[in-house]
């Protein structure tokens, strides 16, 4: 796999193992597959316990039965996962960074001892509500509503483009509290089977394919006391639970790239034309050398993003730079994969494509290219360009 400047032989034995447990899974229980499922629009459910077994949910946490691993581990996990397709980090990185790591940073130790043990080994699957129909990149400005009842809250609103929604048991859901003058904007976890719940799949999609992608509509849904994350209000709850997913998705994005370019290389190393095999030729060399460079600079991002987050160094502005750049790179090339592979490349027997697909989905999902270039913009001159 590549690894030009030898960043893996800094890893120790623990960090080896996950990363070498995941990608035995991958290659597999998941890889042979993976290409229907993008075809057919679903996703693997059936490894969703096994890979709880595993321990790939949230595993950079401690306590309720999680493996609290080093940064680095739980990055080289999602590399592993999204070499294979960004659906399968999707549903891992939705339910570790956006649903268990709030309940565990802002839960209540009920809701903690409640959820974490079970969303840990997969048992039960969450979902994480902030997008809406007409807030996307301005979620603070959500229509989604509670009011106070006699003993809890009543919620209306929907939200839409929510990864695991229609197998979700519980969601996330972040709504305006209008019993406050101030409206703050608060957490509510949700179970799915509250009545006035309805969460249906978004179908046709044209990217992230093998991820089940779908709205949580709530019409007048009462949830009790209990059900309200109690450690934080405002935008700083939901954005912070962004700040880890991206970094997962940075290292992510270098894996879709990675697989990338080791189908291209093989690809170029057994495909003769001209009596020979075409990675002897200028051109191609020229591609794989180019790729390989892009890869390594993204590689060598993520490696001093984690040494920052380990040390409680890291801010969510450097997590914007590696997001925007490691899924441009990702985005770019396997565009320049598919070309290697000619008419080859646009069939599902190989990844490429694929990823180009899936890319489209991750340059656009949790903060948009251009909304993080202007995050890196105004944390360059002080200047919001957004407000």
């Amino acid at each position: 796999m590549l690894d030009y400047v030898g960043l893996e032989a800094d890893l120790d034995a623990e960090e080896q193992l996950i990363r070498d447990t995941a990608r035995e899974f991958v290659e597999e229980e998941v890889r042979p597959d993976i290409g229907d499922h993008w075809i057919e629009g679903t996703f693997p459910t059936e490894l969703i316990e096994e890979m709880g077994d595993l321990g790939f949910y949230a595993p950079n946490l401690d306590g309720y039965g999680l493996p609290d691993v080093s940064e680095t581990a739980y990055g080289l996990l999602m590399q592993e996962l999204e070499a294979c397709d960004s659906g399968l980090r999707s549903m891992a990185s939705v339910q570790g960074a956006l649903v268990m790591y709030p309940i565990h940073a802002y839960g209540s130790e009920a809701q903690k001892d409640r959820l974490l043990e079970d969303m840990g080994r997969g048992e039960t699957i969450g979902c994480f509500g902030l997008t809406e129909p007409s807030h996307g990149s301005n979620p603070s400005a959500m229509e989604t509503h509670a009011e106070a009842d006699d003993d809890g809250y009543v919620l209306n609103g929907t939200k839409t483009w929510i990864t695991n929604s229609p197998l979700a048991d519980v969601a996330l859901v972040w709504a305006r509290d209008r019993s406050d003058p101030d409206e703050p904007v608060r957490g509510f976890l949700v179970e799915t089977d509250r009545d006035g719940v309805e969460t249906p799949k978004l179908e046709e999609k044209l990217s992230l394919r093998a991820s089940v992608t779908g709205q949580i509509e709530l019409s007048d849904v009462h949830v009790p006391e209990e059900n309200v994350l109690p450690g934080v209000e405002g935008m700083k709850g939901p954005l912070s639970c962004l700040t880890q997913a991206r970094f997962g998705i940075a290292w992510g994005a270098v894996g879709a790239a990675r697989d990338c370019f080791e189908t291209a290389r093989e690809y170029a190393t057994d495909r003769d034309q001209f009596g020979k095999p075409i990675a002897s030729y200028q051109l191609q060399q020229e591609k794989l050398a180019e790729m390989a460079t892009q890869i390594t600079t993204a590689q060598l991002l993520v490696y001093r993003l984690t040494e920052l987050k380990e040390r409680g160094d890291l801010r969510p502005e450097q997590v914007s730079m590696a997001k925007r750049n490691n899924v441009r790179t990702a985005r770019d090339q396997s565009r320049i994969a598919r070309e290697m592979l000619g008419g080859n490349g646009i069939t599902a027997d190989y990844s490429p494509m694929r990823h180009m697909a899936n890319m489209e989905t991750v340059y656009t999902y949790e903060g948009t290219h251009d909304i993080h270039s202007l995050i890196i913009g105004h944390d360059l001159t002080g200047i919001p360009a957004f407000e």
